[in-house]
């Protein structure tokens, strides 16, 4: 079973030892069309866009103007058209949290892969560059997936986090440890248990 979160920021317990947490804010989603895998369409708040397509589906699934961000997760069976119960939160113990890591643009080789660069003294004309990138005269090319420069963050990634807690109140999830993503970013809680 899915849902959609957004990242709140990190904080920790303030028990001895302190445990470094993540909160996330469980946006309130509406269920809009049950299919037969075990997926269903749902809708929930993303931004102010509005156009034809979208009112059209509010129209057609009769959801609020509020509600105008589509997409299909997977839900727990009996699940049936209207708010999507969060209520399974309380009782998981972990969770794959699934987002899109902070992007970095074009980076270097020092700061994309971590190479130690030339020496930083006696005049020499090294620098951050990567150096050397073949390997003689076989096979005489670049092999592929060699460490360059180029795009750096802005995957997708997915990580394992105990919970901690969830305030089903306010849709507070509160994970153990790290994920990845910048304050604010939105993505996906998957329950493995």
């Amino acid at each position: 079973m899915e849902f959609i979160i957004e990242k709140i920021g990190m904080s920790r317990t303030v028990d001895v030892p302190a445990v470094p947490v993540t909160l996330l804010k469980v946006i309130e989603t509406k269920v809009c069309e049950v299919k037969e895998d075990g997926k269903a369409l749902v809708a929930y708040n993303s931004s102010k866009k509005l156009n034809k397509s979208i009112e059209g589906q509010q129209t057609k699934f009769n959801v609020s103007k509020e509600f105008n961000k589509f997409m299909t997760i997977e839900v727990a069976e009996g699940t049936e058209a209207g708010d999507l119960s969060t209520a399974i939160l309380s009782e998981t113990t972990l969770v794959k949290t699934s987002l899109y890591t902070k992007g970095r643009g074009f980076s270097g080789g020092m700061k994309r892969h971590g190479f130690g660069g030339g020496p930083a003294s006696h005049g020499h004309r090294f620098g951050r560059r990567i150096g050397s990138i073949g390997n003689a005269e076989w096979p005489g090319r670049v092999q592929k997936g060699k460490k360059m420069p180029g795009q750096y963050g802005n995957t997708k990634t997915t990580v394992k986090n105990d919970v901690i807690s969830f305030d089903a109140e306010n849709g507070i999830l509160v994970l153990k440890g790290s994920i990845p993503g910048h304050n604010g970013a939105r993505g996906l809680v998957r329950i493995v248990k």
